[in-house]
């Protein structure tokens, strides 16, 4: 219609934050992170290396050995996942949050709390795998051949598939793209202390969107290096990318029909965790990791 105001283009996106500092404040900030989860990456897959023949999801069971793995060294491997996998995709609400940080004068360190409360909620999280990982990494070889296991793996699958259209998962994801408007509402006043509780807060919504693709790895394997790097790319794009509603739902479909798939075909599961046709060596690596 002639005569009528272009629509009004919006600001608050996960593109927009990479303008809302100077060029190199903005340069440094990210490369922080990405130094950061490039270490953590580094770090990750040497542990994969050294796990690579034991059992870390549901699907491996009775085809790699039992895993004896200390719980204070999963919770530290855990941590070290969740640098790797998430840091990458916070830059944004990183961005956003220095915004108003430099605007008070504030030093790094108060970006640092943000970040650190961010993470301190996936770290307590990780207390939710370890119990499902001391549940089953010492099932017995036999039970890779039962009609349960894969029924429960395949049902998680499905699970994590159906969540991707739920409208708890679509408000978790608004709120991580749309990184200044979250910064500005959920402001605790300034200093390190604020800043943290920012940074749970944020962490808590990130754990709404993102829970049910992490439940992913609970079956095919916490360590398997494949479906991590998989997974860290969908919550880069999911929290970046302008299509990312399309992308959530493809990510639904896909898993609510692989989920079904190994329900129907139980063989299909070992294929899909990445466990080869090779039998288990039961001995080695027993230990490594005590």
């Amino acid at each position: 219609m002639a005569g009528a105001p272009a629509p009004a283009q919006r600001t608050d996106t996960p593109r927009a934050t990479y303008s809302l500092l100077p060029r190199r404040v903005t340069a440094a900030v990210v490369a922080w992170l990405l130094v950061l989860a490039g270490l953590a990456w580094v770090i990750t897959a040497r542990q994969a290396n050294d796990m690579s023949d034991m059992v870390t999801g549901l699907g491996q069971v009775g085809g790699l050995a039992p895993n004896d793995m200390a719980i204070p060294v999963f919770l530290g491997m855990w941590v070290g996942m969740m640098v790797a996998m998430m840091l990458p995709a916070v830059a944004p609400i990183v961005l956003a949050h220095r915004t108003v940080v430099v605007k008070r004068g504030e030093g790094g360190g108060v970006t640092s709390a943000f970040i650190g409360g961010y993470l301190g909620v996936w770290s307590l999280i990780g207390v939710v795998p370890l119990l499902a990982f001391l549940g089953f990494r010492n099932l017995a070889a036999d039970a890779g051949d039962s009609l349960w296991l894969p029924t429960l793996a395949g049902g998680v699958l499905a699970v994590a598939g159906a969540y991707q259209f739920t409208r708890w998962k679509a408000l978790c994801l608004r709120a991580c793209r749309s990184p200044l408007q979250f910064v500005l509402t959920h402001d605790f006043g300034g200093g390190a202390r604020s800043a943290f509780r920012a940074g749970v807060s944020h962490g808590a919504y990130c754990l709404g969107c993102c829970w049910a693709l992490m439940a992913v790895l609970v079956v095919v394997g916490l360590m398997n290096l494949v479906w991590m790097v998989a997974v860290a790319l969908i919550f880069v794009a999911e929290k970046n990318w302008r299509h990312a509603v399309g992308l959530t739902r493809v990510v639904g479909v896909g898993l609510l029909a692989l989920g079904l798939t190994v329900i129907v075909h139980p063989s299909l599961l070992p294929t899909v965790s990445g466990v080869g046709d090779e039998p288990p060596v039961m001995g080695e690596h027993m230990g490594h990791m005590g």
